[in-house]
């Protein structure tokens, strides 16, 4: 029986700068200064703005130092191209951590766990915190700690503290809210931006409030939606890295339809935590570059 061979370890470079003439040319003859074989690059211009933006991955083994040192080097690089404060040196070498927030609703859990399970979703679930303990089980059979935060009226504040302690003990790359029904409040969308991802129907907002599915089903729709995207202050208003939908007909159930629209945010969730755990999604303001 043949062993798995591992993945060829790599270094990620991200970033955005003001365009300009010669920054291909800048990376590209910095990474040859130093050996750095290119196996994967992409950019893009962004007329409106006039911003640059690119994801360069390099062999780490093409490389005479580690990614503290390429971080080092590349930040006079960084530096001279005017590039924003977000830029990063990323290596593949280093297991991506991810702690996922549940409520009652579990299809966006079940898959996640599915998929790394699987090996399909290559990230370590760190934890996983409920403000009710439905998905407790679940989450154990897998074996992974579950914590679980009551969230009694008018104490949020504390039940959030715990929360916040909980996920700061990890130091995840990801904070996943996988249906989880509570609010974030704004010190916690700060602490964890570019970390939080949230999934929610793509009804939003031509349909907001209770049974939006009821809502839609009155109003005949035909498409239904699903929208992964950085959670920030603004409500659901964050920015979107991914969004999909599935075609409904005047034969489907308000059951159908529900059924339909878990299915396409399970897909969408997984599609979103992927690329960010890739280092494939760039945000600039409150738009994404997604390579």
């Amino acid at each position: 029986m043949h062993g798995v061979t591992a993945p060829e370890r790599r270094y990620v470079i991200t970033f955005g700068c003001p365009d300009r003439t010669g920054i291909i040319a800048r990376i590209s003859g910095f990474l040859a200064e130093h050996g750095g074989w290119i196996v994967e690059a992409a950019y893009h211009t962004d007329p409106d703005t006039g911003w640059f933006f690119t994801r360069q991955v390099v062999r780490a083994d093409s490389l005479p130092f580690d990614a503290a040192e390429l971080r080092a080097r590349f930040g006079e690089v960084a530096a001279e191209l005017s590039a924003e404060s977000s830029w990063r040196v990323s290596d593949t070498g280093e297991r991506r951590r991810a702690v996922i927030l549940v409520s009652k609703a579990g299809h966006c859990l079940y898959d996640l766990l599915g998929r790394v399970a699987s090996g399909e979703l290559d990230v370590d679930v760190a934890a996983v915190i409920g403000n009710h303990d439905a998905l407790a089980d679940i989450t154990r059979a897998h074996g992974i700690p579950f914590h679980h935060v009551p969230f009694a009226a008018g104490d949020k504040a504390a039940a959030f503290e715990q929360v916040r302690e909980l996920v700061a003990e990890h130091d995840p790359h990801a904070v996943v809210l996988a249906r989880f029904m509570q609010i974030l409040p704004a010190d916690l969308c700060r602490e964890w931006a570019g970390r939080a991802i949230n999934i929610h129907h793509s009804f939003l907002p031509s349909f907001i409030g209770a049974k939006p599915y009821h809502q839609a089903h009155t109003r005949g729709v035909k498409l239904v939606g699903a929208t992964c995207h950085y959670v920030t202050a603004d409500l659901d208003a964050g920015p979107i890295i991914e969004q999909d939908v599935i075609r409904v007909d005047h034969g489907d159930s308000v059951e159908d339809m529900v059924r339909k629209g878990r299915d396409i945010e399970k897909v969408t969730l997984a599609r979103g935590l992927r690329w960010h755990l890739e280092n494939r999604v760039l945000v600039h303001g409150n738009r994404t570059v997604v390579f």
